[in-house]
């Protein structure tokens, strides 16, 4: 079983954004902003008053930019949560804030923090942002410079400002899972792990020839939307390295999930592509997960039970404690307890 197309879906006119939203599709095409829902059908659609450039989702609202306004929407509606702010020149990129919140890059070389109503908090000189990255904490941003460092903003009262390293990239990719994909000037690709600092780790990846647009992870790693109209995979060890040669998938590539991919071209195709193998994969974890969950109560009810029988033996309620360690399985206590009961220690039968 591999990577394969699910669906797909001819959009009406030219496709400007893409986002998940709670591992549902969101696409802005035209002056419209579709969601669709897991059965691939449009769970709501409205019209927007200009064309939307960039989405981003948080806490059951998504985050719109479009000509020089930000706007909030409902997940559940597409309601407006207010009727947006603006600034002059306009906004490039949005991220939510971990615990709440929102910043902008604007074209007017700050950066715009907006709390989770979208209200503005205030404004954060850093100059031209080609790229936000994205959140180490709630407190560390990173984004890419006009000259193509990547830095890292502290974001607290006192603002700060540092170069996490002094290498030029060409390209960067968005911070996913605490990892970020770069391009060196010259064309080798390395995947890093960033820290306010510098890097925890920073590996370069063993590819051939890759002019990288976007990048996404999936259940088995790295996958790169390159100029070529393809898929390459970053994982030196996955057994399929590359999807939809010669099918020119476009320049727009999100993640929905570990085992859903979607692909879009400008001209308005969507596709989503999906992987059964890792399908399968995620469903055992889920399972192992909720088995260690269950595991993990039964350990606390024993621990309570235990607990319980302590307190009613150090109360000389034996009779009680006995029940309680029969229940638990411990047979040395509870001969322990009959010995003592036999010789009279018994205070309290309640």
């Amino acid at each position: 079983m591999s990577w394969s197309v699910g669906w797909s879906w001819q959009a009406p006119s030219r496709i400007s954004a893409l986002e998940s939203v709670n591992g549902h599709l969101c696409v802005a095409y035209g002056l419209e902003l579709t969601l669709f829902n897991d059965a691939n059908e449009v769970q709501w659609q409205r019209s927007m008053p200009f064309k939307v450039h960039a989405i981003c989702n948080a806490d059951g609202r998504i985050g719109i930019l479009a000509a020089h306004a930000f706007y909030l929407l409902n997940t559940v509606d597409g309601s407006m949560v207010h009727e947006g702010r603006s600034s002059p020149g306009g906004f490039l990129h949005i991220l939510n804030r971990p615990g709440g919140g929102w910043v902008l890059s604007g074209r007017d070389g700050n950066l715009h923090l907006f709390d989770a109503n979208g209200i503005g908090i205030r404004r954060i000189q850093a100059g031209v942002v080609r790229r936000l990255i994205g959140w180490l904490d709630r407190e560390h941003l990173l984004w890419q410079d006009e000259q193509g460092t990547v830095c890292c903003g502290q974001i607290a009262q006192q603002d700060k400002r540092r170069v996490v390293d002094a290498t030029v990239w060409s390209w960067v990719s968005s911070l996913i899972d605490g990892r970020m994909l770069m391009q060196s000037a010259d064309g080798q690709i390395w995947d890093g792990v960033p820290h306010p600092y510098g890097w925890d780790a920073h590996d370069r990846v063993e590819v051939e020839s890759l002019e990288p647009l976007m990048a996404t992870r999936a259940g088995d790693g790295w996958w790169v939307l390159g100029i070529e109209g393809h898929l390459d995979n970053m994982a030196s060890d996955s057994h399929e390295n590359r999807i939809g040669e010669g099918m020119n998938l476009g320049d727009l590539l999100i993640s929905l999930g570990p085992n859903t991919m979607i692909t879009c071209r400008r001209d308005g195709l969507v596709r989503r592509w999906v992987a059964p193998h890792l399908a399968e994969e995620q469903r055992r974890h889920r399972q192992k997960e909720a088995a260690d969950a269950k595991l993990a109560r039964s350990w606390d009810e024993r621990r309570q039970l235990f607990q319980r029988a302590q307190s009613a033996e150090d109360e000389g309620r034996l009779s009680r404690a006995v029940e309680l360690y029969e229940a638990l399985g411990r047979q040395e206590d509870v001969q322990r307890l009959l010995r003592r009961q036999k010789g009279g220690g018994n205070a309290d039968e309640s």
